[in-house]
């Protein structure tokens, strides 16, 4: 036997194990590219699907037509008829500032409290047109009212709604008073039906039920807020003729809700 032959066996070995070393490298290196394409997939995926829950969220916050925004006040239609002579006039920016803190055109002790009126006025009535602010600024004592009623049942929905719906059925009842457990059944209800609805603390309940009922009295729905007598009211030809104008249909549906 040759020294060429003897080897041969060793050399065979030598080349089959080298390529199964090659293939097992091969293969480990698939193994760890294929881990760290899943890795960054699944990366990819949980930031997608992260930024999609944030916009959910963000949609669904800002679609819930029922918010907590009028907990601080009722109507405030004086302080109303002096932020409708504001945006009439054009007042924004620092000169806003100027007029609300400085000035204190809305008459308040605190700087804070003006901000929070003056802002809630402005909401309001910038939900309507400069016709309806200048109805708020020269209008009779009833013609401000409903028009600054129909710019709050705009900006307030869960108010609108509560005239729209138990408002409109305890009179179609014949029913002579509103009952504090009518407001509570009617944001429980809501609470059921609205799933983005924002979670309300009982303190923030008996707010909101205290100046809904304020609301319907100054408005004339109701003879006062402690005995809730229901009074037939017709809201002003002029507001209506506005309404009617610019097709504020939901608007008119919350207003007209006596026989």
């Amino acid at each position: 036997m040759t020294t060429a032959m003897l080897f041969k066996p060793h050399c065979v070995r030598q080349e089959i194990a080298n390529r199964l070393l090659a293939k097992v490298a091969s293969l480990f290196w698939v193994l760890e590219s294929t881990q760290v394409a899943l890795m960054l997939a699944l990366t990819r995926m949980a930031s997608q699907n992260t930024s999609i829950s944030v916009f959910e969220e963000k949609v669904l916050f800002v679609s819930s037509p029922y918010q907590a925004n009028f907990t601080k006040c009722s109507l405030i239609v004086p302080e109303s008829r002096i932020i409708a002579s504001l945006l009439l006039q054009g007042v924004d920016g620092s000169d806003w500032d100027k007029q609300v803190r400085d000035l204190n055109v809305l008459q308040k002790r605190t700087a804070k409290t003006a901000d929070s009126y003056a802002t809630l006025a402005r909401s309001r009535l910038q939900t309507m047109g400069a016709g309806l602010w200048e109805l708020v600024l020269d209008g009779s004592a009833p013609v401000a009212t409903h028009a600054v009623l129909a710019a709050t049942v705009k900006f307030s929905p869960l108010f609108g709604d509560f005239m729209r719906t138990v408002v409109r059925d305890q009179f179609r009842r014949f029913a002579t008073h509103l009952e504090a457990r009518h407001w509570d059944a009617y944001i429980e209800d809501s609470l059921r039906s609205q799933p983005n609805m924002p979670t309300l603390s009982d303190s923030t309940r008996v707010k909101l039920r205290q100046n809904a009922m304020r609301m319907l009295a100054e408005a004339g729905f109701i003879e006062n807020t402690r005995s809730l007598r229901l009074r037939s009211q017709q809201i002003e030809p002029a507001v209506l003729h506005y309404l009617r104008q610019h097709n504020e249909q939901y608007v008119l549906d919350c207003l007209q809700v006596c026989p």
